[in-house]
């Protein structure tokens, strides 16, 4: 009668190996064993529960193409950072020569685009870090950051997307062609 009402419920038996299951090795199979007299001899695994326990979820195929983009973009950071380097002394050598404006401006615009080249390398290398799993599971993404290869990488991409702000905002000299439309000459059109 009792494992009727079980097996209707969706809970099986199983026969219990004869050296009996240690809890660490019941916990690995997924197996929960009752004591007391009655439950002696059989173990109840859930229905519901053996689906679920099968095996972790599957990374995406989206996921992993990105990953293998951002594992090859995160191998390039230590050359993007090497030309980042180079614009940026090329730029402070201009600026310390009081070179014309014209000059400074594309050397300025060099700079920003190296710095953001090695900054989304920097990115790039924090979700390589992480790995595939961590593009569809954010509990998985999170529990990663905390480690610290990660924080260190996202600390690292942090400063650079810093300098490249700082630089946005105060380094880039003014454009040295004006603004705008350019002025009409007086009389160039006709009278209305």
């Amino acid at each position: 009668m009792r494992t009727e009402y079980l097996r209707d419920l969706g809970v099986t038996a199983r026969p219990q190996p004869a050296g009996g299951l240690s809890p660490s090795s019941a916990a690995v199979h997924g197996v929960r064993a009752r004591r007391g007299p009655a439950w002696r001899g059989a173990v109840f695994l859930s229905a519901k529960l053996t689906r679920v326990m099968a095996r972790r979820k599957q990374v995406s195929e989206d996921a992993q193409a990105s990953y293998l983009a951002d594992v090859a973009l995160a191998a390039t950071f230590d050359d993007l950072l090497a030309a980042a380097q180079a614009a940026e002394k090329d730029f402070r050598a201009a600026q310390a020569t009081a070179a014309p404006l014209g000059e400074q401006y594309k050397l300025a615009k060099r700079l920003d685009a190296a710095l953001t080249d090695v900054m989304h390398s920097a990115y790039a290398a924090v979700r390589a870090e992480i790995g595939p799993s961590g593009y569809d599971d954010r509990i998985y993404k999170r529990k990663a950051m905390a480690t610290p290869v990660v924080h260190a990488l996202n600390a690292e991409a942090e400063r650079l997307l810093t300098m490249r702000e700082t630089h946005r905002l105060t380094g880039i000299p003014p454009r040295p062609e004006g603004v705008g439309l350019p002025p009409e000459r007086l009389g160039a059109r006709g009278s209305h």
